[in-house]
């Protein structure tokens, strides 16, 4: 029998510690992700937001803790277990990360290749559908090194999308882009979010993008190593008197 759950809950973070050997990033981080959420990892630099997001999505075994997907503790499940939540995931990393010897489509087309039995024809629609909802519809036979860097950012989104997932993580997907472009991937995410049913977390210090898409979040700090502040980026804007969380937070205040 599956554990109770909320039945909005998505995602668990339960007394998760992540370490590299004796080193300590984050220790004993408690929070949790309703179902359609938009959840902001926030933080300085070098507090540990993308290193607990590689625990989350399974790249990185926690030294304790456990992490709750839809009811089920991630890591204690089996390899292929672990193997099988994953395929709900879609992840987006800082660099992008395609393959540079491969153009956008085939970039695109690898999860459906690797974890599908659809035949080549049904994959290329797949492939065409992803690229068309991201605006790179013209660029399928395009390789990495020919694209912008919002290009490649909507390329690996592209990319994360080709499984359906019911969950999606970005890591800085803000990094390195123009503001006209930011808010672009930014409408791409609400759109994810609200039109798909997609839950959504964040790992990011851009302010703009935190404000203007996120609703909950968690505020974590390399001095501690710990979390500050639970709750979305405009309350620990306007209510958090932590003089830590204050202080990052009113960066972003008009």
């Amino acid at each position: 029998m599956a554990p109770l759950r909320s039945a909005a809950e998505r995602l668990a973070v339960k007394n998760l510690t992540v370490a590299f050997g004796t080193r300590v990033i984050q220790r004993e981080l408690t929070f949790s992700i309703r179902q359609g959420s938009i959840y902001a990892i926030m933080g300085g630099s070098g507090c540990g937001k993308s290193t607990v997001l590689k625990a989350m999505v399974g790249l990185l075994r926690p030294a304790a803790g456990t992490i709750v997907v839809d009811g089920e503790d991630y890591w204690a499940a089996g390899e292929a277990r672990r193997a099988a939540i994953s395929r709900r995931f879609g992840v987006l990393f800082q660099s992008g990360a395609l393959w540079s010897s491969m153009n956008v489509a085939e970039n695109v087309a690898l999860p459906l290749q690797m974890f599908t039995s659809l035949a080549p024809d049904a994959i290329a629609v797949l492939v065409q559908l992803k690229l068309s909802f991201v605006g790179l519809a013209s660029a399928a036979g395009s390789m990495p090194a020919e694209l912008s860097g919002g290009m490649r950012k909507r390329a690996a989104l592209a990319r994360a999308l080709a499984l359906d997932p019911e969950i999606l993580f970005f890591d800085e997907p803000s990094a390195g882009l123009d503001p006209i472009t930011s808010n672009r991937l930014d409408e791409l995410i609400q759109e994810l979010s609200k039109g798909l049913g997609a839950t959504v977390v964040i790992v990011s210090h851009e302010l703009p993008s935190l404000f203007g898409i996120c609703d909950d979040g968690v505020f974590l700090d390399a001095e501690t190593g710990t979390a500050l502040a639970h709750g979305s980026p405009q309350a620990l804007r306007d209510t958090c008197d932590h003089p830590t969380v204050r202080a990052f937070m009113e960066r972003g205040r008009i």
